[in-house]
């Protein structure tokens, strides 16, 4: 199975100069946990979750006018579409991540696999890895 087959194709992104109550309000809308973010070009730079609203701003106290670009994780993991899904979950266990972007072969995002997409479209063996190891304790704690 290729990640084209389960991803979310042409997610709602977002820029980094966008505030995170853009941000909140797209994942609202759209009734989705997190948002690639895109350079102008369409290439991702980062991706947004709403723990990162919460606990990169919320909590921190910082304005509604926060840039996405202060709470995102720029480390982005990303995928070819024609990947395997299982080379795809080994990557997202290896980074303990719960989403990957997809891009195309111009680097652009095309589209988005979250560790639920895994779980409706893959088999009972790569669903069950990846839950567990992306799951795995981690040496910092709590969101804050």
């Amino acid at each position: 199975m290729q990640v084209q087959e389960i991803m979310t194709s042409n997610p709602t992104c977002c820029g980094p100069d966008a505030s995170v109550q853009e941000a909140a309000k797209l994942m609202d809308d759209k009734s989705v946990g997190s948002i690639p973010v895109v350079n102008d070009a369409g290439e991702p730079v980062g991706i947004v979750t709403d723990r990162d609203i919460c606990c990169g701003a919320v909590a921190q106290g910082k304005g509604t006018d926060t840039r996405v670009s202060d709470v995102m994780s720029k480390d982005v993991l990303t995928a070819a579409p024609d990947e395997d899904v299982e080379s795809c979950c080994n990557k997202m266990e290896e980074k303990q991540v719960r989403r990957t972007v997809v891009t195309d072969d111009a680097g652009k995002c095309c589209g988005i696999v979250a560790q639920a997409d895994v779980a409706r479209e893959a088999d009972g063996k790569e669903t069950a890895e990846l839950v567990q190891e992306v799951s795995r304790p981690e040496k910092r704690s709590g969101c804050c």
